[in-house]
């Protein structure tokens, strides 16, 4: 099976599992990833891990698959299928699965080894990213003229910059998991083999809070990107303020009954 998912509680890992193509995504596994994200995205689950077996994040799209597309008719076919719908419409799944879903709820990606090409877009659609020190990103597909389709070019410039995401982008060059924390592409670098393990205790971490505000201030910073400064608080004001009433009221007696004083973040 391409695509698993093992739940722990609150928290789900979804598991791309195609070691043999160093997790390379064709349509049947892009299928598989976008209906896995979906169905987190409708269960109670409150965060999800991103995780790819064997040793690799992704390589991106399965350029097998593509080399196919060189007969007309069946890349007429693929790229009707993925075109984007007139107005208001759902989108469609992207080339490499769930890279144009809108979730509600947070995503980590845990990043061993190739995180490349299509794979790094993956990569990039994931709320936080933690990496292993040997792990790396880059535009490998640079080199066979296949352009980034997976949201790269609008996500790489909004985490580092324009200069910095056209310098990534146009040479395709590897850039190491030391360097991306050191520019704003992962948050956290972890022994190799350790990344699962570290986002899984990230995600339980955020999975334990009041949900409804961890929600909240995440569309909140997600939303307000770019926006004039009074239209952004406008709209965290309106994303917030029914937590406050259905979470934060419970909080706050619970603070004024003793649990976590003094930032104690164990007793709340």
């Amino acid at each position: 099976m391409a695509v698993e998912i093992e739940k722990q509680g609150a928290v789900w890992t979804i598991i791309h599992n195609r070691p043999e193509a160093r997790n390379a995504v064709d349509p049947e596994a892009a299928e598989a990833l976008t209906a896995a994200f979906r169905e987190f995205q409708a269960s109670d689950a409150s965060a999800a891990v991103f995780w790819g077996a064997g040793g690799s994040f992704c390589a991106g799209w399965d350029l097998k698959f593509a080399a196919s597309l060189a007969d007309p008719e069946k890349r007429k076919k693929e790229f009707e299928y993925l075109n984007f719908p007139i107005g208001s419409a759902p989108a469609t799944r992207g080339p490499l699965g769930p890279s144009r879903l809108e979730l509600s709820k947070p995503v980590i990606g845990a990043i061993e080894g190739p995180a490349v090409a299509g794979g790094m877009e993956l990569a990039l659609w994931c709320d936080i990213r933690i990496m292993a020190e040997d792990a790396y990103l880059g535009v490998y597909c640079r080199r066979w003229g296949i352009p980034l389709l997976d949201g790269g070019t609008v996500r790489l410039p909004r985490l580092v910059g324009q200069g910095k995401a056209l310098e990534i982008a146009m040479t395709g060059r590897q850039v190491p998991a030391e360097e991306c924390y050191r520019i704003g592409l992962c948050e956290q670098v972890v022994e190799p083999g350790g990344t699962r393990a570290a986002a899984e205790a990230m995600a339980q971490e955020i999975a334990r809070f009041p949900q409804e505000a961890v929600r909240a201030d995440r569309r909140s910073i997600i939303e307000t990107r770019g926006l004039p400064v009074r239209e952004a608080l406008r709209l965290e004001w309106a994303n917030g303020i029914d937590a406050v009433a259905n979470e934060g009221t419970a909080g706050a007696g619970r603070f004024s009954a003793g649990a976590g004083r003094h930032g104690d973040f164990e007793r709340i």
